[in-house]
């Protein structure tokens, strides 16, 4: 199945980010099977035209769920560097590499149940990925039953709770959360700008969008990770206080992130 440029570029991108955590190397099987599986990119790739040309929304498709992949692992990165335990570790009944494998897992599929629509299109993503779920565990990790329910269901979790309207109760899919929050750049708005279609409800996502120019996560001074958010103009905090500042809110996560904002040269606006 052909892919964009970007898509490609981001591919190779993510595996160099996995390998670079030097794990054990379940970590990069994972990433390769779910970027390699034709079923997963069929449905990533219908997720985005229905949520472009059918609803007005953004892109919510093989692009973005790659982004949210790359953010996922850059956070876990950061956290790891801080002392800071994910879930499966603090719960002693998975590593480190299981939580990658989980939040990659989630956020390679989280919105491809928006093939189905906007409403409850988090529910209609676990659904969508079981068998690609079933496909992952088995090649990752065998005839490991334990590993393999483990992973599927901190996988459905990372899904279930990305738009932060149902309780998540680990740092996994609180990162997941943030994750999906912070791709919120000009780029993902470019297509849907570009089509010109009558004005629909998801439309000021795209315009909010439009204004993003980046956003940085790094180590933070105070909290393991720090985001900044750059924009051209004022139309950006829209994205900044009603999705990602809402999901930060409610995440799992909330106590090791730094939150920035800032308009060109105007003055930074601290949010946590």
């Amino acid at each position: 199945m052909k892919r964009s440029r970007k898509e490609s570029k981001l591919d190779i991108e993510l595996m160099e980010a996995v390998k670079a955590l030097q794990l054990s190397g379940k970590a990069e099987t994972a990433m390769h099977v779910l970027l390699s599986d034709e079923e997963l990119q069929a449905i990533q790739e219908y997720a985005n035209i229905v949520s472009i040309v059918r609803l007005g929304y953004n892109d919510h498709g093989p692009v973005h769920m790659r982004i949210v992949a790359m953010n996922g692992i850059l956070m876990l990165k950061l956290l790891r560097e801080a002392g800071v335990k994910t879930s499966l570790e603090t719960d002693d009944c998975g590593i480190f590499e299981d939580s990658v494998i989980a939040v990659i897992a989630a956020a390679m599929l989280h919105d491809v149940g928006m093939g189905v629509g906007r409403q409850d299109h988090e529910l209609h993503s676990i659904n969508l990925s079981q068998s690609i779920i079933d496909r992952l565990v088995r090649e990752v990790y065998g005839s490991n039953m334990q590993k393999q329910a483990m992973v599927r269901a901190l996988t459905a979790e990372g899904i279930a709770g990305h738009m932060g309207a149902r309780a998540i109760h680990s740092l996994e899919a609180g990162v997941v959360q943030i994750a999906d929050g912070c791709d919120m750049t000009k780029g993902r708005a470019r297509i849907p700008m570009q089509l010109g279609l009558p004005f629909k409800t998801g439309y000021i996502h795209q315009y909010s969008a439009n204004s993003i120019e980046n956003v940085c996560i790094k180590a933070g001074q105070e909290k393991p990770i720090r985001i900044d958010v750059n924009m051209s103009n004022e139309a950006g905090y829209f994205q900044v206080e009603e999705v990602l500042l809402k999901k930060i809110a409610v995440s799992t996560a909330k106590s090791h992130i730094e939150l920035y904002a800032q308009v060109r040269e105007e003055e930074v606006r601290r949010y946590l």
